[in-house]
């Protein structure tokens, strides 16, 4: 089976699905490699990388899917709202897509990558088990992206985050607040303590005090309790207005009293919850920063504006999205690996290993036959449920 890389085109975007690292491992599995020149240059993987590991260089996009079984992107259209759309008179009937689809998007845009016939794999559905950990390709994007959100917030900021004790005098450490401690958040907070700031957090769930606590940090503790704090895939559930007031109100102290803050709540599925408003806003410090990793869901700061940064009040609000695109060399690295763990557990002997009673097949696969199949994916769109 040949698998086809093309060249990311999201605007900006500098990651490649595939690394010439995984490219033997891939090989031996009785896969061939095509590759789209320059595919890989911009995360630094030239031509020749891959061509010394035994890909196949083509000249083009479309010499990509038209030679592919199995086309493997970062961003497939869908996730890809700006020229993803392009991609899809490009597609086959039964040929494998599997990248980030954005499934929770728009129904419309879901059905027309179903209309295609290809048989599509989201990432983003991929189960949070042990068995499927290595192709968590959701988790190795947020670790990037909280990394990287923590050197925006330093280089914005005016202050040093590290204490300092210097023959001028001593220099106090930054203080940084991350609201959500899921993979993100537990990254960022962690390379906040390696930059030397005084870090502290909050999370809904009772579960994240021990993870903040072990890299060092304070869990902040309010006085409301959640109800069904977490799902069974161990993401936040929605709470209701009331809760979400209340929380505002008494984290707008802690907010007040940080140099920086660094927002991750998201829910699957739903605009991500306000957390943090304008008038919290207003009573930070001039200078500081507030950086919103749940922009593209509409974000947790009421005054975020998606893929900008703005100053207002006298503080930073940095809404940019697809942050995991900062770090393209390491980002393209982790997604490498994690798309080669599924796809050596999805293809046997050359075959698509469609056992639908496999965790990770039934809850990843998102489209085939022209349909929208993923169980969980038509409860949403309340589309009626699939026969066997």
């Amino acid at each position: 089976m040949i698998i086809g890389v093309p060249k990311e085109s999201y605007p900006g975007d500098r990651r490649v699905a595939l690394v010439p690292a995984v490219l033997p491992v891939l090989i031996k599995a009785g896969f061939e490699v095509h590759i789209q020149s320059g595919a890989g240059i911009e995360a630094g993987y030239t031509d020749s990388l891959y061509s010394d590991k035994g890909a196949k260089i083509v000249p083009d996009r479309a010499a990509v899917f038209a030679a592919a079984d199995i086309v493997a992107q970062v961003l497939c259209y869908g996730a890809n709202d700006i020229t993803g759309k392009q991609d899809v008179p490009l597609y086959r009937r039964d040929q494998i897509l599997v990248g980030f689809l954005r499934p929770f998007g728009e129904q419309q845009v879901v059905q027309e990558v179903a209309s295609a016939g290809v048989t599509a794999f989201s990432v983003e559905l991929m189960p949070r088990t042990t068995r499927a950990q290595s192709m968590d390709a959701l988790s190795s994007m947020a670790t990037v992206a909280g990394y990287k959100a923590v050197l925006i917030a330093a280089d914005s900021h005016p202050r040093i985050f590290p204490m300092l004790t210097t023959a001028a005098g001593t220099v106090t450490p930054a203080r940084v607040f991350v609201i959500g401690c899921g993979v993100a958040g537990l990254q960022a907070l962690a390379t906040a303590r390696r930059l030397g700031a005084v870090i502290s957090a909050y999370d809904v769930r009772p579960a994240a005090k021990e993870q903040v606590q072990s890299l060092g940090g304070r869990f902040v503790e309010l006085p409301i309790e959640a109800k069904d704090a977490q799902d069974a895939r161990g993401y936040a559930t929605a709470q209701g207005e009331d809760f979400y007031r209340r929380q505002r109100e008494l984290l707008g102290k802690v907010v007040q009293e940080s140099d920086v803050v660094i927002t991750t709540a998201v829910i699957p599925g739903k605009k991500a919850p306000v957390l943090v408003t304008e008038e919290m806003v207003k009573g930070m410090a001039l200078g500081s920063v507030i950086v919103d990793l749940a922009a593209e869901r509409g974000g947790n700061c009421d005054i975020t504006e998606p893929g900008k940064t703005v100053v207002k009040h006298g503080v930073t609000i940095v809404g940019t999205v697809n942050l995991a695109d900062g770090v393209p060399y390491h980002a393209s690295m982790m997604y490498a690996r994690n798309i080669t763990s599924f796809l050596t557990h999805l293809i046997k002997d050359q075959k698509l290993n469609l056992n639908l009673e496999d965790e990770i097949v039934r809850e990843t696969l998102l489209t085939r036959g022209g349909e929208i199949v993923n169980a969980r994916i038509r409860e949403f769109f309340k589309l009626p449920a699939v026969a066997p």
